[in-house]
């Protein structure tokens, strides 16, 4: 059975702010009467038991974590394990038989049905797996139809619509019919439709899954490009590790109904909490995980070459200016930094040509540290071994 800290672990290397959805102690017992499987949950019973003994349904029976303002933070798991239960109970599509929501402080689960409303509304908007879209619809009038349903008057909404599809490149197929649009082209109209109501919070479900493996990628790209621009709160689920790996700030592990871990995926392909998540990830590249940020280490914590030879210099701000050769040296000499999102397997060639360790910024130029061979090496061998332990284990 997993063990369920009673608060969230593992910080994303992303600027992160504030916690903006706070869960604690969530549980979903589908059923009339929740309680004799919600006594069995709280003594540590597992979805199974419950079941067997009950012949009760449990869609989550225990789940507690944090998600921050500006991250995307990606709860994945198998075909039952609870991750799409949780995003229905995250904006009660369903109700929560047991646990706190609490939205920027506030209770969701407490909150009566027309408060409730007014904060959907305001805040939050989904995606679905399916594109959803109405068919006698153009994409015009399918964009703005949260904004319909929410009574913004028709020239507003229209505006806010377009803009939207503006954004996902569509404005031209404004007139467009979903019939008249690929799949890729239907699934970024459904993600105007949500851009469209500016959320704060967007949940997405599976959102990429029924799309061909390229238009996928292209769609990841795109949520990407967009996060960079509104760094909005994103929880997005999915049962793909590379789809998880590649867009997430930090990953939710979910295994029968619990959270086996979280972290960024750096920290979950370096160190799985079990069998359970070392296998879900096994598959994965780590040369293309792994970011330039996640090996970086300070230049005299032993890790960067040997003590004394380069010392690195940075102005008043904290940004890089140059390397020093030698202990006596006062000449600076040129060496290009590394941007810290940058893929590391893009960073094999650098490191095994450079004269030192390769310092890393920034984007606005602050040195964070220094990748030299021996980090870059430990880390790919890491992956691999992980690897190696769930093939032959």
């Amino acid at each position: 059975m997993t063990t369920i800290l009673p608060a969230p672990t593992g910080s994303s290397s992303a600027t992160i702010g504030q916690v903006r959805l706070a869960v604690r102690g969530l549980r979903k017992v589908f059923a009339d009467d929740p309680r004799p499987a919600l006594e069995m949950l709280r003594r540590g019973a597992t979805k199974a038991e419950v079941l067997q003994r009950l012949n009760v349904n449990v869609g989550v029976a225990e789940a507690s974590f944090d998600i921050r303002a500006g991250e995307i933070f990606v709860i994945m798991g198998l075909s039952g394990s609870g991750k799409s239960t949780i995003i229905r109970l995250l904006n009660r599509l369903i109700e929560p038989s047991e646990g706190e929501i609490r939205l920027d402080g506030r209770d969701l689960t407490a909150l009566p049905y027309a408060a409730l409303v007014e904060v959907l509304r305001r805040d939050m908007s989904m995606v679905f797996q399916s594109f959803a879209l109405l068919p006698n619809r153009t994409a015009l009038e399918n964009a703005a139809f949260g904004l319909e349903v929410a009574g913004v008057k028709r020239a507003e909404r229209r505006r806010a619509a377009l803009a939207a599809l503006e954004r996902v490149g569509l404005a031209d197929y404004a007139d467009r019919y979903p019939d008249e649009l690929s799949g890729g082209m239907q699934q970024r109209v459904g993600l105007a439709r949500a851009l469209a109501k500016n959320p704060t919070i967007m949940l997405m479900d599976e959102a990429f899954s029924a799309l061909d493996p390229l238009i996928r990628t292209d769609m990841q790209d795109e949520l990407l490009r967009l996060q960079r621009e509104d760094a909005r709160t994103i929880v997005f689920i999915s049962h793909d590790a590379e789809e998880a790996m590649r867009i997430a700030d930090r990953i939710a592990v979910m295994e029968d109904g619990r959270i086996a871990q979280i972290g960024t995926p750096a920290e979950i392909l370096r160190s799985p909490a079990d069998e359970y998540v070392r296998a879900f990830f096994r598959g994965v590249d780590a040369s293309r995980v792994l970011r330039a940020r996640d090996l970086a280490r300070p230049p005299d914590d032993g890790t960067a070459g040997e003590p004394g030879r380069f010392r690195y210099r940075t102005d008043a701000a904290g940004c890089f200016r140059g390397v020093l050769a030698g202990d006596g040296a006062s000449a600076l000499f040129g060496l290009e930094p590394v941007a810290a999102d940058t893929p590391i397997h893009a960073l094999l060639g650098r490191v095994a040509a450079a004269p030192c360790p390769l310092p890393v910024v920034e984007p606005d130029g602050r040195f964070i540290g220094v990748i030299s061979r021996a980090a870059l090496l430990a880390a790919l061998d890491r992956g691999e071994t992980a690897g190696r332990e769930v093939r032959h284990g």
